[in-house]
């Protein structure tokens, strides 16, 4: 069936946000701050870990770096786009429409983790090649390895972060969808290199994420979502 990775993902997702929720409501704010810090740690290190086994080879001998002056310029193009547009401000206006029309107007954390687990479960290679493998062969495999990674993201974000962790599902399954259904189309475009080159700028952005769970508010990372757009036409031009 044709998009089962995606429900699959969805489902997984929702049960990570109300595994979370039950957990939370267990923990004091202290403990909650701890969580939400450690998930920061744990995503810096996603982040560095995938940047670096792109970047990072081994050339006669010797360990040699790659892709600098693609990140340079992709992320410095990408991020005045991503500016303009105001993607980060659109992303928590919808998180504002949905904090009211979920009767969760009273809860201040609702926007702040709606977006920031969005873009944790959104950001990757794996959402692109799995979405594309299952609307070409509905092969699910890879989403629903996916979903099992993302159970855990979502649990541990909700129990420290609250409900809007939950929601992140919509944007995955908008996001997982549509490639979904544009696979024969995105396919012969997602070569080794823009996969390579989605996966570093992804981790750098997923660095970001992790940077503003520990020292709060830091950079704007879905203002600089464009840079994986460009990333992947640089690999193509």
């Amino acid at each position: 069936m044709i998009g089962l990775g995606t429900i699959i993902n969805v489902v997984l997702i929702l049960l990570g946000g109300i595994l979370g929720m039950l957990f939370g409501r267990r923990m004091t704010e202290r403990y909650q701050d701890t969580l939400m810090k450690s998930q920061g740690l744990c995503l810096l290190f996603v982040g560095i870990g995938g940047a670096m086994e792109q970047m990072l080879q081994i050339q006669n001998g010797k360990l040699s770096s790659g892709g600098t002056i693609m990140i340079v310029v992709c992320f410095a193009l990408g991020s005045l786009i991503g500016e303009a547009l105001n993607i980060e401000y659109r992303i928590e206006q919808f998180g504002e429409w949905l904090k009211n029309k979920t009767g969760n107007s009273g809860d201040n954390r609702f926007v702040h983790a709606f977006v920031t687990t969005s873009l944790t479960v959104c950001i990757g290679a794996m959402a692109v090649v799995g979405s594309i493998q299952d609307g070409i062969s509905g092969d699910y495999s890879t989403l629903a390895l996916k979903g099992t990674i993302d159970l855990i993201i979502v649990c541990a974000m909700t129990a420290s972060l609250g409900k809007g962790s939950i929601f992140s599902a919509i944007p995955v399954g908008l996001f997982q969808g549509c490639i979904t259904i544009l696979a024969s189309f995105l396919q012969p475009i997602m070569t080794d290199a823009a996969l390579a080159n989605l996966s570093l700028t992804g981790s750098m952005l997923i660095f970001c994420v992790g940077v503003n769970l520990v020292w709060e508010k830091k950079f704007k990372p879905a203002n600089m979502l464009p840079t994986i757009v460009l990333a992947v036409i640089w690999a193509l031009v």
